[in-house]
C-alpha cells in the first residue's frame, strides 16, 4: 500500500478547483454505495492479562496473552524467547481471563480434554466462556457459555473480574460494583462444565445473611480470591469460602473485607466475616498456593499475611513494609517484620477479636483508637504492589516475585517452619518500568508486561533477574505514515509508538521478520538449485552449501565465510546438479543428468573426511538414458529418467574403509513421467519422542512405515506415496489425483506437481506445490489411519538402516513387476488395501510461478518455506493450509543454512545475489524500534529529503518539554531539532509547499490544562511556521547554522566512515542525540549495525520563519488547494495563505466556526471536512472569490471525532473515540438544496472495539496478475487495472486495520458467506457475542432502523477463518441454512448456491495482497 500525503489532504495543483465538477461526478458514481471489507493486518499488541497452563497437552507449558480483542498462545523456550503458537481474534472485548486447572477428581467431558487446563474468560458478551485448545484446528474453541448479563457489561452487571479456586472446583465472577456469582464445576462425565451456580446477592433479594443480621455488597469490588482447604480433605459437602476486598460506597472506611461462604446444601451465601478500616488503601488479596488458608493483602505501603484457616476468626500473622529506599551495603538481604495479633480490648471493653482480626496492627500499649491499624514502630512505606506471580511447582515454601510501583522487582518467600511462619523479602532483583502483569514460568523465566512499552522476559540466576528477550508491544500508535521501502518492493509504516519515557518510532512491515546478515555482489547468474548438506546425520550444523548452475556446480563450506571447496568434496564441477544429499555418515551423493556420483570429502574440509589429499569418489551411470530427477535419503537413492520413463532405486554398500559402491536395487518402467521426488529424512527421533512425552495423538495410516517410503509427483497429474523394501520391492501405498476446475467448470491448467513433501504433525499428510502457483494438501482417509502407538515400528524410525549392502532385485525375478503407479483404486479405503485414495483437503493459490517447498529442518514436522512469486512461511502444525509472507523480496531459490554463527539462517537467491538472512524468533512482530524518548505524537515523511519529521512531547529536558525533529528513517538518528519554549507543547503539524520552499506548519499550546473547555474555548497559543530549506553541502568539519527566535544553535559534523560520509547532529552545549546510531533496534537483543549513509549532497534543517498568537489551542492543521493551509483554534478554523509565496508572511483569508472544539481538519480539492468533539464531521466549502466559508453538510449523529480523511469530495471516513469507523457521504444530495443540518448519509459503519487515532488514505489492489485467476470472478476483468482507494487505521491497542473497497457483487457474495460463518460452530465468535450486534455498536445502523442503502462493513477477520477450513468444512459452512434468528439480514436477494472455489479465490486475493 502506498499513501500519498498530498492526495489524502488536498489538491496538488492550483487549478484543482477547475476539476471540481468532474471529480464530484466521478466520486458520486464510485462511492454512492460504498462497500468495504475490514481486515486486521497487525493485531493489537497490548497484553492485559497473562496466564500459564497446560492447554495443548497435559505436559505442555503454555502461556496465554489476553490482548483485549484477541488471545495469543505462546511458549517461552529454553533461551527465554517468546514464540507465538497461535493467535486468534475473539470478536469481542476481554474483561478478564483465568485458568481452570485440570482436577483428577473430575470426569473428563471428552477424552481430548483429559489432563488439559481450560481457559475461562469474561467478556463484553455478558457470558462466562470456557475454552479448550483444539490441536487439530490449532486454536481455542468454546466448550460452553454461561449467560451472566446483557452484552456490554455495565458496572452493575457481572462480567468484570474472575477468581478460580486453586483446586479447580469453583469459579467466581464479579461486576465492577455490588454483584458477584459463584459457580461449581461438575464432577460428572457427559454433563455441563458448570454444575450449580449462585448469585450474590440473590436476584430476588438485596442483602446477604450475616451472624448478626444482614448486609449487602454496595461498592467497588477491588479484588477477590478463594480460600482453599486441604485438597485431600475436600468432600462433596465442602463449602467454598471467597474473600472479597470491597470499597463501600459512601463509607468512611476505605477498606472492607468480606468472607463469603457458599453453603452448598442450603444453596445460600452467608457472610461469615466482615471488617472495615480506614487505613492505607488495600489493592489486592492473593491466596498463598498450597498453604490451605493463607493469603496476602497488598495495601499502599505494606503487605499483610493473613491466616484464614479459621474463616470465622482470621488473623494477621505478618506485616511487611514496602518502602524501597536504596539499602546500605551492610544491610541484610532479607527484611522481616513480625507482628502477632493479640486479643485487644478498647476503652469500653467491647472490641472483640473478630472485629480486629483483619487489619488490627496496633501497638499493645496504643489502644486509644481501635481503628488505628498501623504499627508506628514500623511505619508503612510509600510503595505498593502492582503485579505479582507465584513460582510454579513450589509445593513447600512458596515464593512470589512482585513489581512495585517504582518499577523494582522483589521476591517474597513464605517459609513454613517448625517454629512457625516466616516471610522473607529480598533485595531488589531488577529495576525497570512498573509491570502491569507478571508471570513466573518453568525454567526460572519471568514474563513482565509493561504499560505502553515493550515487556521483557527475565531469568532468575544467582539471586538476580537477568534480561533475556523483549515482549514486543507497539501500543499505543498515536500517528503513522506509510511510505515506500527504499530498496525493496514493498511498503513500510512509521508509527509513533509508546509513551514517555519509553516513546519510540516503530518501523512496521508486513510478513515475518528476517534479519539481513549478508548480501553478495550480483555475480551468481543462472542458479538452478541450492542445497545445504551435513557430514553426519547427527550433526547440529550444515557443513556444505551446494550451488548448481546451468553447466556448473560449486560447493562452498559453511562457516564464518563461504569458501569454495568443490575439489576437496569431490562433486563433479562441470555438470548441472539435479539433487544432492547425505546417503550415509560421511558419504555425499551428487545426482546429475549423466549419473550418480558418490563422494567422501577429504579431512581438510571436515574432520570426518578421508585422510588423504583427494576425495574418494565412485559413480553409477544408467545405460543409454539421461536422468531428469533425483532424491537422496538415508541409504537410499531414487532417480528417474525421461524418454523412456524409468524409476531406479539405488543402494549403497561399503567395500572397505572410505570406499563404497552404488548399485541398483530395483527399477520399474513408468506410465507417466515424474515431475518431482521427495524422500523423508529419517531425523524423527526427537520429534516423535516429544509427541510421546506430551501424549500428543499422532495418526499414522495403517500399513505405512515412514522408514521406507518416499513421495513422487507425476505428469498425470498426481502425487503418489511409495514404499520400498529390499525383499518386497516397491508398492504404491496412496494416490492423490489432481483435478482442479475454476468457478465456471473449466479445468485449471499447469497442475503438475513441482515439489512434494511428506509431513507428520498429529497426522501424516502430503503437501504439493504445483507449477501454476497453487498449493495442495492431501490426507489419508480417516478409515485408514490408526494411532501411532499401534505401529510396532514406532521406535525404529531412526537409524534402523545401515550402510550394509542389500541384495539387488533381479528385474526378471518374481518380485519384480511394473506397479500401476497411476491407477486409482476406489475400493482401497479398507485397511490393508492399496493404493488408498488420498483426500484433497485444501487448495490455495499463493502465486503464479511454480511452488517450491523447502523445510527449515530435517524433521518431518518442520515448518516450510513455500517459494513462488514471493517467499511464504508454511506452518505445518496448522489445520488446513496456513501461510504468512516472509518480509523479503521475491527470490528464485532458498535453502536453510544452520551454522554456529547463524543457527537459524536462510539463504535466498534473488537478483543474481546470495542473501543470507536469519529468521528472528524473538520478534513476534515484524517491527523495528528507534528509541526517541518522550512521547512521539505526530510523524510526517518528507519525500524530497527522505527524512521523517517527528513531533515529541513530555521530553525529559530542562530547557524544553516538546520539540520537532528530523530523523533518518534508516538509522533512527536525530539529525536536527527545533525546541519549543519551556511550557509550550506541540499539538499538530503538516507540510505545505510555498513556491520552491517546503513549509512546516505547527500548532502548539502554552497551557498544561485540558484542550477542551466547557465553553469550547482555550487559552491563546502561538502558531509556529518552520521552513525546511535546502542547504549547501559543508566541506569543512564544523559549521554553525543559526536559528532565529533564540532557538538553540546546531553543530553540523561530518563523521568519515570507510563506507562513506555519515552525518550526526549535536546540540551546542549538550550531549549528542544519537538515537540507535549503532543499532537498528534499541532493545538489548538487537544486533549492531553500521550507520546508514545519507545523501552526500544535501543537508536539511529547520529554520523559524513566522510565528503568531491565536485565540485558542491549535489542534489541527492541513494543506489546502496546493497554496493555502487550514488551521483550527478552539472552535474556529481559518483559511490561511502566503502573500506572494512569501513564507515569512501569513494572512488569514476566511474563518469558520463550529459549536464545539475542533479536533481534525482535512481537505480534498475544494471540500473541507471539520471534525469536532461533539457534532461529528461537518462539510464546508470555500468560496475563493468571496473569501467565505460555508457549511453545507452535517453529521447525522453526535460523535467525538478521533480522525477523519476525505476519500473524495463527497465521502469521508471518520473514526470516533468510542471505537467505531463510519463512512459518511453526501453523494445522493444536491448541494444547492441541501440543509446544513443532519444531511450526511451513513453509507456503512464498523465497530472495532478499539480507538483508531490515525487513519490514512492509500491505493490498494487485491487483483492477482494472472488472467487465469481473474476469469474465476465475473467482475474481475472489469477491475484488472483498478487501484482501489482504501483506508488504513492505527489504534491505541497497537493494531492496524485496512478497509478495502470491494465491488457490489463481491460484497454480496462475501456477505452471504459471513452470515454463515458467524453461526457455524467452527467459526462463530468464541466468546458468544452476537456478531451482528457487535459490529453495529455505537453506530446509527446499530441503534436505529437501517437506512436505505446502508451497508455494514464486512469483517475480514471472520472471513479469513474460511481459508483455515478444509474443503469439506467449507462446503458444510456454505450449505448452512440461514433460518436462525441470530443470523444477519442479507442485503442481497434470495441467494443461489455459493461456489466454494469462487469464495476461496476471492479471499486468497485479499490474503495475497495484504501479505
Amino acid at each position: 500500500m502506498a499513501v500519498s500525503e498530498e492526495e489524502s489532504s488536498s489538491s496538488s495543483t492550483p487549478g484543482a478547483a477547475n476539476n471540481y465538477s468532474s471529480s464530484k461526478q466521478s466520486a458520486s458514481n464510485s462511492n454512492s454505495a460504498a462497500c468495504y471489507l475490514a481486515k486486521t493486518v497487525l493485531t493489537g499488541s497490548v497484553v492485559l492479562q497473562v496466564v500459564r497452563g497446560h492447554f495443548r497437552s497435559p505436559a505442555s507449558s503454555d502461556v496465554v496473552f489476553g490482548k483485549e480483542t484477541s488471545i495469543e498462545l505462546v511458549i517461552i523456550d529454553n533461551d527465554g524467547i517468546v514464540q507465538s503458537i497461535s493467535e486468534q481474534p475473539v470478536f469481542g472485548t476481554i474483561k478478564d481471563l483465568a485458568v481452570l486447572p485440570w482436577n483428577e477428581r473430575f470426569q473428563a467431558q471428552s477424552q481430548k480434554l483429559q489432563g488439559k487446563d481450560i481457559l475461562v474468560i469474561l467478556s463484553d458478551s455478558g457470558k462466562l466462556s470456557f475454552l479448550s485448545f483444539c490441536n487439530e484446528m490449532h486454536r481455542f474453541f468454546p466448550l460452553t457459555h454461561i449467560q451472566l448479563s446483557s452484552p456490554g457489561n455495565s458496572r452493575y452487571q457481572i462480567g468484570r473480574m474472575l477468581a478460580v479456586d486453586s483446586s479447580g472446583c469453583y469459579v467466581a465472577a464479579s461486576a465492577y460494583e455490588d454483584k458477584l456469582a459463584i459457580f461449581s464445576i461438575s464432577m460428572s462425565a457427559g454433563g455441563d462444565i458448570v454444575d450449580t451456580r449462585i448469585f450474590c446477592p440473590p436476584e430476588n433479594e438485596g442483602s446477604l445473611k450475616t451472624a448478626s443480621g444482614f448486609t449487602n455488597i454496595s461498592g467497588t469490588i477491588w479484588s477477590m480470591c478463594f480460600i482453599s482447604k486441604d485438597y485431600y480433605q475436600l468432600s462433596e459437602e465442602h463449602n467454598p469460602v471467597l474473600a472479597v476486598l470491597l470499597n463501600r460506597r459512601g463509607s468512611f472506611y476505605r477498606n472492607e473485607l468480606l468472607l463469603l461462604e457458599w453453603n452448598i446444601a442450603e444453596q445460600a451465601v452467608h457472610v461469615i466475616y466482615q471488617f472495615a478500616e480506614a487505613g492505607p488503601l488495600a489493592h489486592h488479596i492473593v491466596e498463598v498456593p498450597n498453604s490451605h488458608g493463607f493469603a496476602f493483602l497488598f495495601r499502599a505501603g505494606d503487605t499483610l499475611l493473613m491466616d484464614f484457616r479459621d474463616a470465622h476468626n482470621p488473623c494477621c500473622v505478618y506485616r511487611t513494609s514496602l518502602n524501597f529506599t536504596p539499602p546500605l551495603a551492610e544491610e541484610q538481604s532479607f527484611v522481616e517484620h513480625t507482628i502477632r495479633i493479640p486479643d485487644i480490648m478498647d476503652e469500653e471493653g467491647i472490641y472483640s477479636v473478630a472485629a480486629s482480626a483483619l487489619l488490627e496492627l496496633s501497638d499493645i500499649n496504643k489502644n486509644d483508637d481501635p481503628m488505628n491499624v498501623d504499627d508506628y514502630s514500623s511505619k508503612p512505606g510509600s510503595n505498593y504492589v502492582c503485579s505479582w506471580s507465584w513460582e510454579p511447582g513450589n509445593l513447600n515454601n512458596p515464593r512470589m516475585i512482585f513489581s512495585a510501583d517504582s518499577g523494582e522487582l522483589y521476591m517474597i518467600q513464605v517459609l513454613f517452619e517448625s517454629d512457625g511462619l516466616r516471610v522473607n523479602l529480598s533485595d531488589c532483583l531488577y529495576k525497570g518500568l512498573p509491570s502491569k502483569a507478571l508471570l513466573w514460568v518453568e525454567g526460572g523465566f519471568l514474563a513482565a508486561v509493561v504499560d505502553m512499552a515493550d515487556g521483557m522476559v527475565l531469568k532468575l540466576e544467582e539471586g538476580l533477574l537477568q534480561y533475556r528477550s523483549p515482549i514486543q508491544s507497539v501500543a499505543p500508535i498515536l500517528d503513522m505514515s506509510v511510505v515506500d521501502y527504499p530498496d525493496e518492493k514493498h511498503d513500510q509504516m512509521f508509527a509513533c509508538s509508546g509513551m514517555a519515557p519509553e516513546g519510540t518510532l516503530r518501523v512496521i512491515r508486513s510478513g515475518i521478520s528476517v534479519e539481513k546478515l549478508l548480501k553478495t555482489s550480483p555475480i551468481y547468474h543462472g542458479v538452478t538449485g541450492t542445497w545445504t548438506v551435513k557430514m553426519k546425520v547427527s550433526d547440529p550444523y550444515h557443513s556444505f552449501l551446494v550451488l548448481s548452475f546451468v553447466e556448473e556446480t560449486r560447493v562452498l563450506s559453511v562457516g564464518v565465510s563461504f569458501t569454495d571447496v568443490t575439489d576437496s568434496v569431490g562433486f563433479q564441477p562441470d555438470v548441472c546438479t539435479l539433487a544432492c544429499g547425505l546417503v550415509a555418515d560421511g558419504v555425499l551423493v551428487q545426482i546429475h543428468q549423466c549419473g550418480v556420483r558418490l563422494c567422501v570429502p577429504v579431512r581438510a574440509v571436515h574432520p570426518e573426511g578421508v585422510p588423504s589429499s583427494s576425495p574418494v569418489c565412485t559413480s553409477w551411470f544408467p545405460d543409454s538414458m539421461t536422468l531428469s530427477l533425483g532424491a537422496v535419503g538415508r541409504n537410499l537413492i531414487v532417480v528417474a529418467t525421461s524418454s523412456p520413463y524409468f524409476l531406479f532405486i539405488l543402494g549403497v554398500k561399503s567395500l572397505s574403509a572410505y570406499h563404497y559402491e552404488v548399485y541398483p536395487m530395483q527399477y520399474v518402467k513408468l506410465q507417466n513421467e515424474l515431475s518431482c521426488i521427495s524422500i523423508p529424512q529419517k531425523c524423527l527421533e526427537h520429534s516423535l519422542m516429544n509427541y510421546a512425552v506430551n501424549n500428543h495423538p499422532m495418526a499414522i495410516p495403517a500399513g505405512v512405515n515412514i522408514d521406507n517410503i518416499f513421495v513422487i509427483g507425476t505428469h498425470k497429474p498426481s502425487v503418489e506415496v511409495v514404499s520400498f523394501s529390499p525383499d518386497k520391492g516397491m508398492k504404491i501405498l496412496a494416490t492423490g489425483v489432481i483435478s482442479l476446475t475454476n468457478t465456471v467448470g473449466t479445468a485449471i491448467s499447469g497442475c503438475v506437481p513441482q515439489d512434494v513433501r511428506l509431513v507428520l504433525v498429529d497426522r501424516l499428510y502430503v503437501l504439493s506445490g504445483l507449477r501454476n502457483g497453487m498449493l495442495l494438501r492431501f490426507e489419508w482417509p480417516v478409515a485408514s489411519a490408526i494411532s501411532s502407538t499401534e505401529v510396532s515400528s514406532h521406535h525404529k524410525f531412526v537409524g534402523s538402516c545401515s550402510v550394509d549392502s542389500h541384495t539387488s532385485l533381479n528385474p526378471t525375478s518374481p518380485n519384480y513387476r511394473v506397479p500401476p503407479i497411476f491407477t486409482s483404486n476406489p475400493s482401497g479405503m479398507a485397511k490393508g488395501n492399496f493404493p488408498v485414495n488420498l483426500e484433497l483437503i485444501a487448495v490455495r493459490r499463493i502465486g503464479i510461478t511454480p511452488v517450491f517447498l523447502v523445510p527449515l529442518s530435517d524433521s518431518l514436522d518442520a515448518d516450510m518455506i513455500a517459494l513462488s512469486d514471493r517467499p511464504w512461511l508454511l506452518q505445518t502444525a496448522r489445520h488446513s493450509l496456513s501461510y504468512t509472507s516472509i518480509s523479503f523480496q521475491p527470490s528464485t531459490h532458498v535453502t536453510p543454512v544452520c551454522s554456529i554463527e547463524c543457527p537459524r539462517g536462510v539463504l535466498f537467491v534473488a537478483e543474481n545475489s546470495l542473501h543470507l538472512v536469519e529468521m528472528v524468533p524473538s520478534k513476534r512482530l515484524n517491527v523495528q524500534k528507534f528509541h526517541l524518548g518522550g512521547t512521539p505524537r505526530k510523524v510526517l515523511y518528507h519525500s524530497e529529503s527522505s527524512l521523517l519529521i517527528v513531533m515529541r512531547t513530555e521530553l525529559d529536558n530542562e530547557s524544553c518539554s516538546s520539540d520537532v525533529c528530523c530523523i533518518d528513517p534508516l538509522s533512527g538518528s536525530v539529525l536536527s531539532s527545533f525546541k519549543f519554549d519551556p511550557g509550550e507543547t506541540g499539538k499538530c503539524m503538516d507540510v505545505v509547499k510555498v513556491g520552491d520552499e517546503h513549509v512546516l506548519v505547527i500548532g502548539t499550546s502554552l497551557s498544561a490544562g485540558p484542550a477542551i473547555m466547557p465553553s469550547g474555548e482555550a487559552e491563546s497559543v502561538p502558531v509556529w511556521i518552520l521552513t525546511a530549506l535546502r542547504a549547501v553541502w559543508w566541506f569543512s568539519a564544523l559549521n554553525i547554522c543559526e536559528i532565529q527566535r533564540a532557538a538553540p544553535s546546531y553543530v553540523q559534523r561530518l563523521v568519515h566512515h570507510p563506507k562513506g560520509v555519515y552525518l550526526s547532529v549535536m546540540l551546542a552545549g549538550y550531549a549528542a542525540e544519537q538515537l540507535s546510531n549503532s543499532s537498528l533496534c534499541s532493545s538489548p537483543d538487537d544486533n549492531s549495525s553500521d550507520g546508514i549513509k545519507l545523501e552526500e549532497t544535501e543537508i536539511w534543517h529547520l529554520r523559524l520563519a513566522y510565528s503568531s498568537i491565536w485565540p485558542g489551542m491549535v489542534l489541527a492543521v492541513c494543506p489546502y488547494l496546493g497554496r493555502y493551509f487550514l488551521a483550527s483554534a478552539a472552535n474556529s478554523f481559518y483559511v490561511c495563505g502566503f502573500p506572494n509565496d512569501n513564507s515569512h508572511r501569513v494572512r488569514r483569508l476566511a474563518v469558520g466556526r463550529t459549536r464545539c472544539m475542533i479536533m481534525t481538519l482535512t481537505a480534498y480539492f475544494t471540500r473541507i471536512a471539520v471534525g469536532d468533539c461533539r457534532d461529528g464531521v461537518l462539510f464546508y466549502s470555500y468560496h475563493e472569490d468571496a473569501r467565505k466559508l460555508e457549511q453545507v453538510y452535517c453529521d447525522p449523529v453526535q460523535r467525538l471525532v478521533a480522525d477523519c480523511v476525505l476519500m473524495d469530495v463527497n465521502t469521508a471516513v471518520v473514526s470516533d473515540r468510542m471505537g467505531s469507523i463510519a463512512v459518511l457521504s453526501c453523494a445522493n444530495h444536491l448541494e444547492d438544496h441541501a440543509s446544513p443540518e443532519r444531511n450526511l448519509t451513513l453509507s456503512c459503519s464498523y465497530y472495532m472495539g478499539d480507538i483508531a487515532m490515525s487513519i490514512k488514505k492509500g491505493s490498494f489492489s487485491y487483483k492477482l496478475p494472472t488472467d487465469d485467476i481473474l476469469r474465476d470472478c465475473d467482475t474481475a476483468n472489469d477491475n484488472i487495472n483498478l487501484l482501489c482507494n482504501s483506508v488504513m487505521a492505527s489504534t491505541l491497542l497497537g493494531s492496524i486495520t485496512i478497509f478495502i473497497p470491494v465491488t457490489r457483487e463481491e460484497y454480496e457474495l462475501l456477505e452471504a458467506v459471513q452470515a454463515r460463518l458467524v453461526v457455524h460452530p467452527l467459526t462463530a465468535p468464541i466468546l458468544g457475542n452476537d456478531h451482528n450486534e457487535l459490529r453495529s455498536r455505537k453506530s446509527l445502523a446499530g441503534t436505529r432502523k437501517r437506512q436505505a442503502g446502508t451497508r455494514k462493513i464486512l469483517d475480514g477477520d471472520m472471513l479469513a477463518q474460511f481459508l483455515e477450513l478444509t474443503s469439506m468444512q467449507q462446503e458444510a459452512v456454505l450449505a448452512l441454512p440461514l433460518s436462525s434468528p441470530n443470523t444477519v439480514m442479507l442485503s442481497s436477494k434470495p441467494s443461489l448456491p455459493i461456489n466454494v472455489n469462487q469464495v476461496v479465490r476471492l479471499l486468497e486475493r485479499v490474503h495475497y495482497a495484504l501479505n
